[in-house]
């Protein structure tokens, strides 16, 4: 074997450096790369997830926000309303409509003070009713619609509010009575109330309520929500008269025609 080289003689090799830099950018290149690619998937996932999380507007959500302008008054009030098995002891009715008031806005002189703060963070926009009275001309019910600008979850906290919180059975929050000149509801004013229904409506961002007072004008100094006027053993004259199954019979006939109403608008026409 030849001799080794001298160290001295022999070029002593010097460290790359531009490889080594180029090595440092192209592998931070790849870091920033994947982080961003990781970073995407990251937040692609919490995005999925905050979708998956948020309140999905049920079908025909957004038809019911509408239907107070979209929808003919003779459809949201018919003329007439029949309750078969609405009355006491399971006794059919049949309401008929005597005035319609001009739609209005959410507050304290349509429904309540009480019921404009617990409607306030729903957005609510607009107010519609109608009075009826019964075949015998006895009792009177306005009810209204209150539609509002509020998301699904937005109405399953108001649902909750009213009915478990119930706040549906306070009577601050019995909307006002909407009397009709010339008929049997001339003297149906706040004094009269008798029993009154509030609930939402499942699935969509309504409000529907219902008041019921006697048609001869008699004031009733103590109104029964309409749940406690139908239970058994009440026997209130407002009870007796049947008044809690008006004011519950009139507002399931109108929640299930605005319900049928935007079933039909959201059809596949095909």
């Amino acid at each position: 074997m030849p001799p080794e080289t001298p160290s001295e003689t022999t070029t002593r090799l010097r460290p790359v450096r531009v490889r080594r830099v180029g090595w440092v950018v192209a592998a931070g290149t790849c870091l920033v790369l994947g982080l961003g690619l990781v970073g995407g998937a990251v937040a692609g996932v919490l995005l999925a997830r905050q979708d998956a999380g948020a309140a999905e507007e049920p079908v025909g959500y957004a038809e019911a926000r509408a239907a107070w302008h979209s929808t003919p008054v003779d459809t949201l009030f018919p003329r007439t309303l029949k309750g078969a098995g609405s009355g006491p002891g399971g006794a059919d009715r049949v309401w008929t409509r005597l005035t319609i008031g001009p739609d209005a806005p959410c507050s304290a002189a349509v429904l309540s003070p009480a019921l404009v703060a617990t409607l306030q963070p729903t957005g609510c926009v607009r107010v519609v009713r109608a009075t009826y009275t019964d075949a015998t001309a006895t009792s009177v019910i306005t009810v209204g619609l209150v539609f509002t600008d509020a998301d699904a979850t937005a109405m399953r906290t108001l649902g909750g509010q009213l009915t478990t919180g119930g706040r549906n059975k306070l009577a601050d929050h019995m909307p006002h009575a909407l009397p009709a000149p010339g008929t049997p509801a001339a003297r149906f004013g706040d004094p009269q109330r008798a029993s009154w229904q509030l609930a939402t409506v499942p699935e969509l961002p309504v409000l529907v309520y219902a008041v019921s007072g006697f048609a001869d004008g008699r004031p009733v100094p103590k109104p029964q929500p309409a749940a406690e006027a139908m239970s058994g053993g009440q026997t209130t004259a407002v009870a007796q008269a049947g008044l809690g199954h008006e004011a519950k019979g009139v507002a399931d006939r109108i929640e299930r025609g605005l319900r049928m109403t935007v079933s039909a608008a959201t059809k596949d026409p095909k």
